[in-house]
């Protein structure tokens, strides 16, 4: 199953990025439309694949890892607009800059998913540190509340790149190197999709310990990552309006992190038993079954779009100002 999920995922990916490299160009709404619908009906099929053969509870962990990484990935919409912005990307190779920083977000995802996967077998007390990861980074997201950093700003990664390669400023169609002066040199594109896979893997820090929180299985961990990621291009052309009205995004998101990281604590608990608190019999734990996790996600994500469209219906002047993508 690894390897057939790899292997379609990477011949599809392969696909997507040679059409798009011979005719560049900004998708219209019906094309980027059919492409969500196919990616988002695939991770349906998938997930009742599931159900059929495996049983509801690895389905409902698929579905509800699948919602929460969906979820995660538009709030990384707002900063890829931002690299878009802020390297001036024609909108004519943005598709191409995308899908090429998500083959190298898929890749680095899944080394961190490999390594997470080990973690978790070799020290149970990871759990731990996972829930309380997460429920540091919702208090950070709550406290940033309606707002949003306007600039999009380098990580160290992204400078040394910059410093060790000679660059122009001209972009050279799909091309990531060219040659100037006699010398070969680094084209904008290439730094872009650089900022966009290794800012990809920023996010991942939080999302992948918030699917390892709903389930255990790093192959559903995995297939969750490459359904939503592969949707993220539709995504990101289709919403960007969108996404100056979910102006309690944040919020939402912060909720749904805190939730999963205190279910992570208690999964922690539940297998520990806290024998120690009770004379070594054990201490009964409740667990958050994955029927009801999958419900609260639901609920956090339709209440958290029900309010900001409402808000932002009866006050415009709230919409989140970030570029056009």
């Amino acid at each position: 199953m690894w390897w057939v999920t790899l292997g379609v995922a990477a011949a599809v990916l392969a696909l997507d990025i040679v059409v798009i490299s011979r005719r560049p160009h900004r998708p219209s709404t019906r094309e980027l439309t059919v492409a969500l619908g196919i990616y988002v009906g695939a991770a349906v099929v998938f997930g009742l694949g599931l159900w059929w053969l495996a049983g509801g509870r690895l389905a409902g962990e698929f579905f509800a890892g699948w919602l929460t990484e969906y979820s995660l990935s538009v709030d990384n919409l707002f900063i890829f607009i931002l690299i878009m912005a802020s390297f001036s990307v024609p909108e004519k190779y943005q598709q191409f800059a995308l899908m090429v920083g998500i083959v190298i977000a898929i890749v680095l995802r899944g080394l961190f998913i490999a390594v997470g996967a080990a973690a978790i077998n070799n020290f149970s007390w990871i759990f731990y540190l996972f829930g309380a990861f997460l429920v540091y980074t919702a208090v950070k997201l709550a406290k940033g509340g309606e707002t949003d950093d306007d600039e999009y700003e380098e990580n160290r990664f992204m400078r040394l790149m910059e410093k060790r390669f000679p660059a122009t400023k001209e972009y050279a169609g799909t091309r990531l190197f060219t040659h100037e002066n006699g010398a070969r040199v680094a084209t904008p594109l290439f730094f872009v999709i650089l900022a966009l896979g290794t800012t990809d893997l920023l996010f991942a820090l939080d999302s992948i310990p918030a699917i390892y929180g709903l389930t255990s299985e790093p192959y559903i961990v995995l297939a969750t990552n490459l359904f939503a990621l592969m949707g993220l291009r539709q995504l990101y052309f289709l919403i960007g309006g969108l996404l100056k009205k979910l102006i309690y995004l944040s919020y939402g998101l912060a909720v749904l992190l805190a939730f999963i990281g205190v279910k992570l604590v208690l999964h922690a608990l539940h297998e520990n038993d806290l024998a120690f608190l009770n004379g070594g019999e054990g201490f009964p734990v409740p667990e958050v079954p994955i029927g009801v996790s999958l419900g609260a996600i639901v609920v956090i994500l339709g209440v958290t779009t029900v309010l900001s469209l409402w808000r932002t219906g009866r006050h415009p002047e709230l919409m989140h100002d970030t570029p056009e993508a």
